[in-house]
């Protein structure tokens, strides 16, 4: 059990980044550690967090290559673990994926490869899934053509802002309205 003079002393020693005489790159060291305490961060939110706190660029290049270098960084890496687990939890689509990636600062050619572990066939049962989630307490068989044409926007709407293609959207939605088929002929 800590003391409560032992708490006093180690609350009144200034931390290594409020210290403004300490050295940059220790100051930059310990805002990179903590970031990464908290979760994984690509380079570029790391620079952003650095450079909010007004630590040189020289020291944070220092320290963002090291952290590289031993694998503490690694955007190609977040990428891929971004995707899969955004993809399996949230059920989002390729394009909202790769948005999100963007504003981390992710580079393309990383992005474009992390998006390869999708296939055309995930991201439609994904969609399935989060229109079969919706349509749970609707009886679509019981739906007017009005009624219909509400719940199709409001699915394809929703599907889209999710990152999945309009055209799949509408298609998942069909599907899920008209019993399996596709096609919007099968309504009329």
């Amino acid at each position: 059990m800590i003391s409560d003079a032992a708490e006093v002393a180690v609350a009144e020693v200034p931390a290594a980044e409020e210290d403004r005489d300490a050295d940059p790159v220790s100051v930059a060291r310990t805002i990179v550690l903590r970031q990464l305490s908290a979760g994984p961060r690509t380079r570029h939110q790391l620079a952003r967090k650095l450079k909010d706190r007004e630590v040189s660029e020289d020291a944070a290049k220092i320290v963002l290559d090291r952290f590289e270098e031993l694998k503490l960084i690694d955007d190609a890496e977040f990428a891929a673990l971004w995707v899969r687990s955004r993809a399996e939890n949230r059920h989002l689509g390729s394009a909202t994926l790769r948005r999100e990636l963007r504003d981390k600062g992710v580079a393309e050619p990383l992005i474009e490869h992390a998006l390869e572990q999708l296939s055309a066939d995930s991201e439609r049962d994904s969609a399935r899934y989060l229109v079969a989630r919706k349509l749970a307490r609707v009886d679509c068989a019981a739906l007017d053509r009005k009624e219909r044409d509400k719940h199709t926007r409001r699915l394809v709407a929703m599907l889209v802002r999710k990152g999945h293609s309009p055209g799949q959207a509408f298609g998942v939605v069909a599907e899920a309205l008209n019993g399996g088929s596709e096609s919007w002929e099968d309504e009329r």
